[in-house]
């Protein structure tokens, strides 16, 4: 019988290159997806062993159901996701753009629906699996200029809460991972400068006129310190927590 897999969508970069790295050091056979191929590829290069790799836009629902269902069928029963895919936009909610808002929503929000339903029907199926999806401090408090990422990340937040009550007689956990401010390419574009390393001191410090109260351990974090939480909430470690948030941002939201 062909060994489970764990499936990592949004494995090109940043923290779902860094998740892919540390599930397969912990012994996952990881498979990979995300819409840019060309960095799927590159993270499947750093692995020790071949993991196969697949081009994913999760906006197409047809081609989610497609692609899981050949992972299934090719590589094995899915029973670790990984969901690392996501877009991040800045703007208030009275100024951005109709266009952006609708795309964030239908990345953060009606993508991800996707992904669960396609892989949650085949782990409820099995009566097996673990879900981990990575959302963001923003869903939990208030960002200035984060309308539509904060709302898409807190729907992000209560559909997993939801899905870990409605999978929980089968044994399923469903459970977020909640970053703040990482060191990812993503980050940096909220720097003035995102080749300088010091870029990070404003998120590090906070900011009182946007109401932001900086990060309590003095540091951004590193893409791996979120992979390391995925990993933990997949494990037998973690078999009695689900429908939970897992905030992993230096204590920045004071845990509001």
């Amino acid at each position: 019988m062909t060994a489970p897999v764990t499936l990592v969508v949004g494995a090109a970069q940043g923290i779902g290159r860094a998740t892919a790295l540390t599930l397969a050091a912990s012994g996952h056979r990881v498979v990979l997806a995300d819409r840019d191929l060309d960095g799927v590829h590159e993270t499947a290069a750093l692995l020790e062993n071949p993991a196969p790799s697949y081009q994913l836009d999760i906006r197409d629902r047809d081609a989610v159901d497609t692609v899981i269902a050949d992972i299934e069928r090719i590589h094995g029963p899915i029973e670790g996701l990984a969901h690392v895919a996501g877009v991040f936009s800045v703007a208030s909610i009275l100024d951005c753009d109709p266009d952006e808002w609708q795309r964030i929503h239908d990345i953060n929000v009606t993508g991800l629906v996707s992904v669960l339903r396609a892989v949650g029907r085949a782990m409820r199926d099995r009566g097996s699996g673990s879900i981990v999806v990575v959302g963001s401090n923003s869903a939990g408090v208030p960002r200035m200029g984060m309308g539509a990422y904060g709302s898409s990340k807190a729907a992000a937040t209560m559909l997993v809460r939801i899905l870990g009550l409605e999978l929980a007689q089968y044994g399923i956990r469903a459970n977020i991972v909640a970053p703040g401010s990482t060191d990812t390419a993503m980050q940096r574009t909220l720097w003035a400068d995102p080749d300088d390393a010091d870029g990070a001191r404003g998120a590090i410090t906070g900011d009182l006129a946007q109401f932001k109260v900086g990060i309590p351990l003095g540091r951004i974090a590193e893409p791996v310190d979120i992979a390391e939480s995925i990993e933990f909430l997949l494990s037998p470690r973690a078999r009695h927590i689900t429908m939970q948030t897992l905030y992993v941002d230096g204590g920045a939201t004071l845990r509001a």
